[in-house]
């Protein structure tokens, strides 16, 4: 028995120890470094019968069940497969219906089907424990159809006057007309801008979150913006704002960097990551191209938040689908990509087991924790590489080849080269790295399939797979590891004894 406890504890401590390390010296922890879980709380898990109210798991419009409780009960789930932040959808009381948190009917208390506030103390805490950082979605643009404010007469001037966008290029309009016929609230106020930013500094202090993820930002004036964002950040020390500016335009986006909100969901880069990888043979070279747009248009490109679907579009899964493409395949050369360019992974819940779904609500079904485990596998894995090498967060980042989907570039930080090949195509591909793309007289391992590609004279000759991707470390050239194979016969030897042992054992009992 013995023997069979050291051989378990033996094999993971060699594998390790093959495995090349990073030259980079890590450094404290930073936003750009995290990989952002998120999560829609009522389709998630449900963990408490104590608040099941009127629950109907077949109606997408009613709520399903999901808790704080249940999210409190897949932390150690989250954690494992890599994941440094949750970003939860609103857990404010919401009127009827309000599954998805959006219809705010009070800023001080926790929808009822959610779950107590002390329950989500405890979620807060737990993930605290686990090194998890928890960032709340905050709605500050409406409330519910029937807030108690809205049929307030003394509140009036707390709402703009109910009007339909018509022109989305007029600013003013965009600001203050009504959404999804929701009363949109009026922030030059500033009884209502006070009221509103004391219910978040109100959160932090209370429960001790560690970022909010801003709700439809453009429909906010930027002047309010700069209040909330410094009143907030004096609560909290390190306190992350990320907004949700949709829009394609990344110079519309970046217009609201001045603002003091951090970072933004990359909506012209999801729209390029969504045509890119839903089937193969579609060029990346755009990808690249927005990132080096991103390094000019934007002061912190690297707390631009990568995504590739979320709860208010279609399902990735089902676009590759439509395609008649694996989707597996799909989400993996997928999140090979966002895991290793610059940006802050924000990845949707569900998408770890190809959740399929169309628009809203079929975008939003309950989770199914009892599914195949490749693609979390793989998720694992590569949330280790991203957490292991500082230049996947923080290096500089250089194409060095691209035709039809076969993309090759690089990351580089401090004295750490990582070489990222994707092969978004049906063929194999081979590509020759020239004189002078990267060190000569080096080898290149593969951390992710195993590769190991050791230069010839000046070049590289990389040959991936079909549908597949390799992260390499640029490393110096290795002979035959001796210490490895004897390593390895040693484990043979011992699980050759261990098997001996067994049958022997067995034979005495007959």
């Amino acid at each position: 028995m013995k023997k069979s406890v050291f051989l378990v504890v033996l094999i993971p401590f060699l594998l390790f120890y093959a495995m090349p390390t990073g030259a980079a010296e890590k450094e404290g922890r930073e936003w750009q470094d995290e990989v952002i879980y998120s999560i829609m709380v009522d389709r998630f898990n449900n963990g408490s019968s104590e608040n099941d109210k009127n629950l109907d798991v077949d109606d997408l419009t009613a709520y399903n069940g999901g808790d704080f409780a249940g999210i409190t009960k897949k932390l150690d789930y989250l954690k494992d497969m890599g994941f440094t932040a949750i970003w939860l959808t609103p857990i404010f009381d919401n009127e009827e219906g309000g599954y998805h948190g959006y219809w705010i009917n009070d800023f001080y208390k926790t929808e009822e089907h959610f779950g107590t506030i002390e329950e989500f103390k405890t979620l807060v805490k737990e993930a605290h424990d686990r090194d998890i950082k928890v960032i709340l979605d905050f709605v500050v643009n409406h409330v519910g159809p029937n807030h108690p404010f809205v049929s307030d007469p003394e509140k009036k001037d707390w709402f703009h006057e109910k009007k339909e966008i018509t022109n989305w290029k007029d600013q003013e309009e965009v600001e203050n007309g009504w959404i999804y016929n929701l009363p949109d609230l009026n922030q030059d106020n500033p009884e209502t801008s006070d009221y509103l930013i004391d219910a978040a500094k109100w959160w932090i202090n209370e429960t001790d979150i560690d970022g909010y993820r801003l709700d439809t930002v453009k429909h906010v004036p930027k002047t309010f913006w700069t209040k909330f964002a410094s009143a907030v950040k004096e609560e909290k020390k390190d306190f992350f704002l990320i907004g949700e500016v949709w829009d394609k335009d990344p110079a519309v986006i970046a217009s609201y960097q001045d603002t003091g909100i951090d970072g933004f969901m990359d909506f012209a880069q999801n729209d390029s990551q969504r045509t890119a990888f839903q089937k193969t043979d579609q060029s990346l070279s755009w990808l690249f191209s927005n990132l080096e747009r991103n390094e000019t248009m934007f002061n912190k490109p690297e707390l631009l938040g990568q995504f590739i679907d979320n709860h208010d579009m279609s399902r990735f899964t089902s676009l590759a689908a439509a395609n008649n493409n694996h989707p597996g395949t799909r989400w993996k050369q997928s999140l090979a990509y966002m895991y290793t360019t610059p940006g802050i992974p924000i990845i949707y819940y569900g998408s770890e087991i190809a959740l399929n779904g169309g628009e809203d609500p079929d975008n939003r079904k309950l989770m199914d924790f009892r599914t195949d485990k490749e693609l979390i596998e793989y998720i694992t894995t590569l949330g280790r590489l991203r957490a292991e090498l500082p230049a996947l967060t923080r290096g500089d980042t250089k194409l060095l080849y691209e035709k039809d989907g076969m993309a090759v570039f690089t990351r580089t930080y401090q004295d750490e080269t990582i070489v990222v090949a994707l092969n978004n195509t049906k063929e194999t591909q081979t590509v020759v790295l020239e004189k002078g793309m990267i060190e000569k007289d080096k080898e290149l391992k593969g951390l992710l399939q195993g590769d190991l590609v050791r230069s010839e004279g000046d070049t590289y000759k990389i040959i991936i797979d079909r549908e597949e991707s390799e992260i390499y470390a640029l490393t110096d050239k290795t002979g035959i590891n001796k210490t490895f194979l004897f390593a390895i016969a040693g484990i043979l030897v011992l699980f050759a004894i261990f098997i001996v042992m067994l049958i022997k054992r067995a034979k005495r009992k007959e």
